[in-house]
């Protein structure tokens, strides 16, 4: 009688991933050490905590999208609507608050419902029908830009109550002020790491970006993993666009256009592969702060924006290729 057999692939655990699966993240925190001494020793004003606190709310919402991002890239896959959904969510909670009287809390509850729609949407066109992921979330983005610009009739909503903009409010450490908003991405980034790294759906992630068919052959459920990621991704980008609301105090059908290619810049500049199964959440908010501090502190020496978005573009590139060099090596 023949049993089926139970042989993992060989040299394959997925409980021990987590040991290889850091591109340290020595080298963007250096060069964002290095970045700052370098402004600082431009500007007066950079070294100030106000200036800090600033980079910070500057960089807290395409920092919270890059969460979501980070998540999916981890299984080496790619979301290009986070922003668009973003901004879909931030016109369904300002619509619903402003115009249809609801309570701020259940206008919050249904913008988060409709952007973890769309990552669930996401996740099942890429598990069951297996279309790409760059074209499904292509596809995503369109759909929720055209229905950003119908629900709103492309006017910004304004008027907001009080408690759609409570994370822009701030506190004072000192003489410096912190906002409610800079605390919730902290606290996101730190909650993410502790799954990644101490829960096992944290390690079945990894295990699947890594090697799908080995993870699956393992009795890792591979597609719900995938499923799962998407579609949490989605909810992140719901909360990132309660900052974005809280940041402008409107609810602006434009928003989050380019905010897809600087989610993927931070995570790149943070030393996740694009490849999958390698990377660490505290890169991501590195990377994040590495694109704040440049533009900061390139603002603060007077040099035009343009020749950020040039320098943004050549630090993605040296990324890439680093990653891409390590690779072919190991």
């Amino acid at each position: 009688m023949m049993t089926r057999s139970t042989t993992q692939p060989a040299g394959f655990n997925p409980l021990t991933l987590l040991k290889h699966h850091n591109i340290g993240i020595l080298g963007p925190l250096l060069a964002l050490l290095a970045a700052c001494v370098f402004f600082a020793t431009q500007s007066d004003r950079f070294l100030t905590g106000q200036n800090f606190s600033l980079i910070l709310q500057q960089v807290m919402v395409v920092g919270v999208l890059a969460i979501g991002q980070t998540l999916v890239i981890l299984t080496s896959g790619i979301d290009l609507s986070n922003g668009m959904i973003m901004a879909l969510g931030t016109i369904v909670v300002t619509k619903l608050a402003v115009e249809s009287g609801l309570p701020a809390g259940l206008s919050i509850l249904a913008g988060l419902a409709v952007t973890t729609l769309f990552g669930l949407i996401n996740g099942a066109l890429f598990t069951r029908i297996k279309v790409p992921p760059f074209i499904v979330t292509l596809g995503t983005l369109n759909i929720a830009f055209a229905l950003t610009q119908i629900y709103s009739n492309a006017q910004t909503v304004s008027g907001l109550p009080s408690a759609l903009t409570f994370l822009g409010n701030s506190f004072r450490v000192g003489s410096t002020a912190i906002t409610y908003g800079t605390v919730l991405m902290l606290g996101l980034y730190l909650l993410t790491w502790f799954i990644l790294q101490r829960t096992a759906p944290g390690r079945h992630l990894y295990a699947v970006g890594n090697n799908p068919e080995a993870a699956r052959l393992t009795g890792i459920p591979t597609q719900r993993v995938l499923l799962l990621t998407y579609t949490i991704a989605g909810f992140i980008y719901g909360i990132a666009g309660l900052l974005l609301v809280a940041r402008t105090g409107v609810g602006d059908p434009n928003a989050g256009s380019t905010d897809n290619l600087d989610s993927i810049t931070a995570v790149v500049l943070g030393g996740t592969s694009l490849f999958g199964g390698r990377g660490n959440i505290f890169g991501t908010l590195i990377g994040a702060l590495i694109v704040g501090v440049f533009r900061n502190g390139l603002t603060l020496m007077g040099v035009p924006s343009v020749y950020q978005i040039l320098i943004t573009g050549v630090l993605v590139i040296l990324a890439v290729a680093t990653d891409q060099l390590s690779r072919r090596s190991s």
